[in-house]
């Protein structure tokens, strides 16, 4: 045949098309009917897929057994281990991590597959507390299962037309909650500390919006505020953005631990944003927000709730009283993936701005993305509102999951959270060698245990470093036993205690007693 690049001298590519003859058949005509002649390009045949669809199929098969059972099912059973420890050195031989040329069978994929899930943490396991995301949802499953089975990216219609809707949907709905009568905007994230990124970088944007030209050698020296709490992601994003961590002016808190913001004056300095956290991190506490809105309408200042915890209070009648005043906020961060286990990772930035404020900031405009002339309403094409381009459908497993149980079910997953905590704390009162940190005001209850060696001494510096000492000693025998998992921290000045975060629905008044029972069991001889 004629070469086909015969337009484009220029090109180094080598075409052959090869005619596979048998010996001494050349006056034979091998080409059947409707097929073609085998073709190499740079000596790659390019006739026909190369995916064995039927292997492929069956590898499928024979994998997905494995994960129901292995990843799903023992991984909820309250009598099977949250985790089979091994050191690192010995999880790399036992994996056999190193890549080679070939490729392996499939019952060596397979068995791959049963290590991975084996010798993995189980955040789905009732005795998981260990983070602010646990459990397991199945309708949120079997939509991650969907979405990483399409593997579609949302930056336009075209590509994900069911995500970028629902997308929309569970974004108009979480405003609606958050209580912007009048709408707003917004976008999901890979993450809470993305986020609460995103709100900086609009506040500095809203307040000068030459920076996205200009750059920041344009700008006056800018500083913003947050509470001692705040997650560590603030003082990231500061850094990130080039405002410098210097420039973040971190409030003492109460002896609650829920910040109190004013307005410090800073010579030569622009005030532009509060950062207000509505559940901290390691405590659980709640910032005021009625008190931070006042401060920030008085003096312009951009007002972001890091919500991303403590957010899903909002779903309940009984405890959104926790963050009165969140609809005062310029932008809220909010993962679903935490309290209201929509599964990791499940994160929606919003703000109260209905002039197109996003767009605006983080536009690009990318004309092989975001063509004006196409066929359909290109408002619809929400990905140059992102800092990403590629960006996961994370919205659809949190819509699943909420057209499965309702905005009622959601509700009653956060009382009985909390109505879980509060047993806890109660519980934790009533035991010998048992110390709470302070009244949990969220499901975050933070304790001490105390080893019967202790009991009798008075508290003091001696004291409190053998208190200290305790609880990595537990947690390192909970771990190698795998019966649960609990975190623990210092705080300030305050020696090492537990941080029991409750979230699972899984989780009963059982699990509860047995926690306590197994850390006095672990550590009653130290």
């Amino acid at each position: 045949p004629s070469n086909p690049l015969s337009d484009h001298q220029t090109s180094s590519i080598d075409i052959t098309v090869c005619y596979l003859l048998p010996p001494d058949t050349s006056s034979i005509d091998i080409t059947p009917k409707g097929k073609r002649p085998p073709v190499l390009v740079d000596g790659v045949t390019l006739n026909g897929p190369t995916l064995d669809i039927r292997e492929a199929e069956s590898f499928l098969r024979e994998a997905m057994p494995i994960v129901m059972e292995e990843a799903v099912w023992k991984a909820t059973d309250v009598k099977e281990k949250v985790c089979e420890w091994r050191s690192p050195e010995q999880l790399k031989d036992l994996l056999d991590l190193e890549l080679r040329e070939g490729g392996e069978a499939h019952p060596q994929i397979l068995q791959r597959c049963r290590d991975a899930i084996r010798y993995s943490v189980k955040t789905g396991h009732p005795l998981f507390f260990n983070q602010l995301y646990a459990g397991m949802d199945p309708y949120s499953l079997v939509g991650r299962f969907i979405t990483e089975a399409i593997n579609p990216s949302l930056y336009t219609y075209e590509v994900a037309p069911v995500f970028l809707l629902t997308e929309e949907a569970v974004l108009k709905k979480m405003i609606e909650i958050i209580g912007w009568q009048d709408g707003g905007d917004g976008i999901f994230s890979p993450g809470g500390s993305v986020s609460n990124m995103y709100a900086v970088n609009v506040a500095r944007y809203h307040h000068c919006p030459d920076v996205k030209v200009l750059g920041l050698s344009a700008l006056p020296r800018l500083v913003m505020f947050t509470s001692q709490e705040c997650h560590y992601s603030v003082s990231k994003a500061a850094a990130f953005l080039g405002i410098g961590t210097n420039n973040v002016y971190v409030i003492p808190s109460d002896k609650r631990y829920a910040g109190y913001c004013w307005l410090l004056l800073v010579t030569g300095a622009l005030p532009f944003m509060v950062n207000a956290t509505a559940g901290t991190t390691v405590l659980g506490a709640f910032d005021p927000l009625e008190e931070i809105a006042d401060i920030c309408e008085r003096h312009n200042l951009w007002m972001h709730v890091d919500a991303c915890w403590g957010g899903g209070a909002l779903m309940s009648k009984k405890h959104r009283y926790l963050l009165q005043g969140i609809h005062r906020a310029n932008s809220v961060a909010w993962n679903p993936h935490k309290m209201l286990m929509a599964g990791l990772q499940c994160c929606a930035f919003m703000v109260r701005d209905k002039t197109n404020l996003l767009q605006r900031c983080h536009s690009a405009q990318a004309s092989y993305l975001f063509q004006q002339d196409k066929f359909y309403d290109v408002s619809y094409d929400t990905g140059d509102k992102s800092i990403q381009c590629s960006r996961k459908p994370d919205a659809f497993k949190f819509w699943l999951m909420w057209k499965a149980i309702g905005t009622k079910g959601l509700e009653e997953r956060v009382d009985r959270a909390l109505a879980m905590a509060r047993y806890l704390a109660e519980e934790i009162k009533k035991r010998d060698g048992f110390r709470l940190v302070m009244e949990p005001e969220y499901t975050n209850v933070c304790f001490w245990y105390i080893p019967p060696s202790l009991r009798d001494t008075a508290d003091g510096p001696e004291f409190w470093r053998k208190v200290h000492a305790v609880a990595p000693v537990v947690k390192e025998r909970m771990m190698k036993e795998g019966s649960m998992m609990v975190g623990y921290q210092p705080h300030g000045d305050k020696a090492n205690f537990f941080r029991q975060i409750i979230i699972s629905p899984q989780v009963s008044r059982e699990d509860m007693d047995f926690l306590l029972d197994q850390i006095h069991s672990l550590g009653m001889d130290l």
